[in-house]
């Protein structure tokens, strides 16, 4: 059962958690920081339900593909600047940091169908010279801004 109590959308829900399993929440919500169980236990659920939905794999959903690579493998950075342009409809930025030791930490903001996603993560982590990666979704989206002009006629 659920109610909503006018704050926001927020909604009160009732959850029975075994003892032990309740200590070691409480104990995990102290440690990590968070201000309260629920902030914790919405933060799992979001991460579930992402979870959930990345494996039906149609899902709209946005998210970042975090590379670890060494730039001195030759052609490494122009296969990932290419592969970024051959899914420009997916790829919204990116950021990358030069580490220590020749290596390179570059972060991909994602958004468009979970299976898609998780095709273009992994040609990019698949290529020689990364060293890890990883996609991670989120089921919340990133408004689009400028709709094409087709779309915008037939709102007219």
């Amino acid at each position: 059962m659920s109610g909503h109590n006018g704050n926001g959308g927020v909604s009160r829900i009732s959850v029975s958690l075994p003892e032990p399993l309740l200590r070691q929440l409480d104990a995990m919500v102290s440690e990590r920081g968070f201000m309260s169980r629920s902030q914790a236990i919405a933060e799992m659920v979001s991460e579930q339900v992402a979870a959930h939905k990345q494996a039906l794999g149609s899902e709209i959903m946005a998210g970042t593909i975090t590379l670890l690579y060494d730039h001195s493998t030759p052609n490494l950075q122009k296969s990932l600047a290419d592969l970024q342009h051959e899914h420009i409809r997916e790829v919204i930025s990116s950021l990358h940091v030069h580490l220590m030791h020749s290596q390179t930490m570059e972060v991909i903001l994602v958004q468009g169908p979970a299976a898609a996603l998780q095709l273009i993560a992994d040609e990019m982590i698949t290529l020689r010279g990364v060293i890890s990666g990883k996609l991670e979704l989120t089921t919340t989206l990133i408004p689009q801004l400028h709709l094409p002009a087709e779309k915008r006629a037939g709102q007219a």
